[in-house]
């Protein structure tokens, strides 16, 4: 009997010594946790890191224009003078005038051997602000629940004509009122055009729907379009409730954009932006491009954007863009810029299967009931859209 009780007694003293050890070593352990969190701990590395200028001019011109912008480097209650700002910063470059930037030639390094429609946008890139040539001051007196917004070019008037004859035909279309404009620059000697400024005066006297600004009309300068375009809002039609912003050589399917508006939460609506979105995209590289981006220019990838054939937002929208955009350098790709505002806003447009910006398959092109649920398809001649329009308002169309 004494065997086991004194294993036992043994088992229980064994028992309570491994329990007073680890009380002690977790008493210790806390003890330690308390004591450092009582310690001021230093980094080891600053936590505000020196900002050194980019090498690229589009990116450096950004980095000046966020620093003017910092709420917290430039708030109120901060003291800090221009002297005091590395030189870089302290420069004074970043304003709107419109006379040629001529330092532009000695920042970016490769300048004289750019392409001369990259020196044309480099030089005159902080100029925001054209004259207006053409207005129409009243055509949204009555706001219109869908601003139909076309970029176009002077000569291209069968595509407008083809326009407001199908797809862009202003008025009451579903119960909802559309208005339509046509967005313009000036088609100038330079590149080549003929002088048809007779015409688009007869043209604007005729129809009431061009908008025209006294700027060169090139490929670089469509986002000076959407800038002086979002003013134009802002200041005549800022009670739209929507808007589509597209090319001239596109067909709109209109009925069934209205109707997909008609069915949006008014949540959904206020904040939309939609179109056919490309991501994971970055600059060209191949000068061969259209859409060719000198390093020198940009360095970093490009945020989501819809592309430029067309795309739709809410009149909200519209407002916020028109807020931002000081807030961005300009870029010479218009729906890329776009996306960059958009996301300096804390939105991503959405993709919409109905915006066919790259066309649909050839086997469906003759089809009518292949355009029935598509919002936008891309390119259309004047007498596709025409002959798309009437296949789509045709009562005897049976899609089923």
């Amino acid at each position: 009997m004494h065997g086991p009780r004194r294993k036992l007694k043994v088992f229980v003293m064994t028992m309570m010594t491994l329990f007073i050890f680890i009380v002690v070593e977790v008493s210790r352990s806390t003890g330690q946790d308390k004591n450092s969190r009582s310690k001021v701990r230093v980094p080891t590395k600053p936590f505000w890191r020196k900002q050194t200028p980019h090498d690229a001019y589009w990116n450096l011109q950004q980095q000046k224009l966020d620093h003017q912008n910092n709420p917290i480097l430039n708030g109120p209650n901060m003291t800090f003078s221009n002297s005091r700002l590395p030189e870089w910063l302290n420069e004074t470059s970043l304003n709107n005038s419109c006379e040629p930037d001529f330092i532009v030639t000695t920042q970016v390094k490769d300048f004289s051997s750019l392409p001369d429609r990259f020196k044309d946008f480099l030089l005159y890139m902080r100029c925001r602000s054209y004259p207006m040539v053409v207005d129409q001051p009243e055509i949204c007196k009555d706001p219109p629940f869908l601003l139909l917004a076309i970029k176009s070019l002077a000569p291209h008037f069968d595509r407008r004509q083809a326009i407001r004859e199908s797809w862009g035909r202003a008025g009451l279309m579903a119960n909802k009122t559309v208005v339509t404009i046509f967005l313009l620059g000036n088609a100038t000697s330079v590149d080549n055009f003929p002088d048809l400024s007779h015409l688009l005066h007869y043209e604007s006297s005729r129809y009431g729907d061009l908008l025209q600004w006294d700027y060169r009309d090139s490929f670089f300068n469509l986002t000076i379009k959407e800038v002086l375009f979002l003013e134009w809002v802002n200041t005549r039609c800022s009670e739209a409730s929507f808007i589509f912003k597209g090319d001239d050589d596109v067909f709109v399917n209109t009925l069934h954009i209205i109707n997909y508006l008609k069915g949006l939460s008014p949540a959904k609506a206020q904040d939309l932006f939609v179109g056919d979105v490309i991501t994971n995209a970055g600059p060209h590289r191949d000068k061969k491009v259209k859409y060719y981006i000198p390093e020198s220019m940009f360095v970093g990838s490009y945020p989501p954007y819809a592309g430029g054939g067309g795309y739709l937002y809410s009149g909200h929208v519209a407002k916020r863009l028109h807020g931002i955009m000081g807030q961005v350098v300009l870029y010479p790709i218009d729906d890329v810029y776009t996306g960059m505002c958009l996301r300096k806003l804390g939105l991503a447009p959405e993709k919409h299967k109905g915006f066919r910006t790259f066309n649909i398959e050839e086997k469906f092109r003759n089809n009518p009931c292949a355009y029935k649920s598509l919002m936008l398809v891309h390119p259309r001649t004047p007498q596709d859209m025409i002959k798309i329009w009437a296949w789509l308002n045709d009562p005897a169309l049976n899609c089923q």
